[in-house]
């Protein structure tokens, strides 16, 4: 199956210690390739380190932070970092130029939006005071829509992800969704859930944390208003990198931020007293950008080169059923239950499993090199990144949970 694997050449622009050079197919008849150590599985936590992105930080903090100084922001693209890392971005989200600015964090990002598309929900139907959010969203998601929702007169009612087309009514304004449920890995109906909410007057909020970079998303095609997501998971951008923020091309003259900052003025430099929002994705920004985070982000990007997504989500579907299959064959019965959906079109790119004991589990699977994360109370989460993950990094984590489990 590595074989065979169209993306398996990725896999060498990462640094993943102890990864052997991939064998000719004609070897693995005489012996199967040597399983790398570590095998890493936490990609939808933080994805691995690129192996370009060092030398372009010592270049931006040597050279141009070092040597050029305050110049680099003409001189090196500091100023339009957002913007251009944004369009870096935005074909792995379907978004076309202009719609997708990089920075600040996730949460920062979700209240802008959810704030925005409430202002433009009641803009239409002044009648509209509902904030809908999915029940089972990551919390950080929760606490800003409940602080957008004391902010905007709105009443916050969470919902389960899968019945929220049928909550969607006339007053509804916004609904928060996430595309991915962080615990189980179920995906959930970005097309569906849009349109309803469309066609009852509703707008719409995507949270793509682990959905960008793991599988194809159609935010144009859809007609999604707004959607944020992080970049330090799937899309390889390092710790605390930037997250970003896409903007509907339709409401971009509408998009009025709750965070209006000097970087999304019209004329940042006038130091105006009087707000004027720029033109496009720029609306997005507040202050100042974090520039050896965005930078290291836009170098990071550039492993996605001559990828195609359709082939991402194929091996992220291969690889998922694989893992359950060697989990069913090695894991005494009984000892462990898939929490992640069986069908393809409810999947995303995790296998979560439910084990008495998960956090003991998990902690002596990384004692051995096989590295997932535990969330309580009992589930262990293994994230399949398709452009370094292999099948042997799947076979060999499950031979381990079955021992360690035994």
């Amino acid at each position: 199956m590595d074989a065979d694997d169209v993306l398996a050449a990725k896999r060498a622009e990462f640094v993943l210690d102890g990864a052997p050079p991939l064998a000719p197919p004609e070897a693995h008849a005489v012996a199967p390739p040597r399983t790398p150590r570590p095998v890493y599985l936490d990609g939808n936590s933080l994805g691995a380190l690129p192996r370009t992105v060092p030398g372009r930080l010592h270049e931006v903090v040597t050279r141009e932070w070092g040597r050029l100084r305050i110049r680099s922001w003409s001189e090196s693209g500091w100023w339009t970092a957002p913007e251009r890392v944004g369009d870096r971005i935005a074909p792995l989200v379907g978004a076309g130029p202009g719609r997708v600015v990089v920075g600040d964090s996730t949460s920062v990002n979700v209240f802008k939006a959810v704030v925005a598309a409430v202002r433009i929900a009641q803009q239409d139907a002044p009648g509209r005071d509902e904030l809908l959010v999915d029940a089972a969203t990551f919390p950080t998601d929760g606490y800003i829509a409940a602080s957008a929702a004391r902010l905007t007169g709105c009443t916050l009612r969470p919902v389960p992800a899968p019945e929220l087309r049928e909550a969607i009514g006339p007053r509804t304004a916004v609904v928060l969704v996430n595309h991915v449920d962080y615990r189980t890995g179920r995906l959930h109906d970005l097309p569906g859930t849009t349109a309803t909410a469309h066609q009852r007057g509703a707008r719409v909020v995507w949270d793509l944390c682990h959905s960008a970079g793991a599988l194809p998303v159609e935010l144009d095609a859809h007609e999604v208003d707004f959607a944020v997501g992080c970049t330090y998971k799937y899309l390889n951008g390092g710790p605390g990198a930037p997250a970003f923020l896409y903007v509907r091309e339709e409401l971009r003259s509408r998009f009025d931020s709750p965070l209006p900052g000097w970087n999304s003025h019209a004329e940042p430099f006038a130091m105006a007293a009087d707000y004027v929002p720029a033109d496009g994705a720029a609306r997005g920004r507040v202050g100042t950008p974090d520039i050896l985070s965005l930078l290291a982000l836009e170098e990071a990007l550039t492993v996605w080169d001559g990828v195609e997504l359709a082939e991402v989500r194929a091996k992220s579907l291969a690889l998922s059923d694989f893992f359950l299959r060697c989990v069913a064959a090695y894991v005494p019965a009984g000892r462990v239950e898939s929490l992640t959906p069986g069908a393809h079109g409810e999947r995303g790119s995790q296998v979560t499993l439910r084990c008495a004991g998960a956090g003991e589990v998990m902690e002596a699977l990384i004692a051995r090199e096989v590295v997932g994360d535990f969330r309580q109370p009992d589930a262990l989460r293994f994230g399949l990144t398709p452009l370094y993950t292999s099948f042997a990094d799947v076979a060999h984590a499950a031979r381990v949970l079955g021992e360690v489990v035994a």
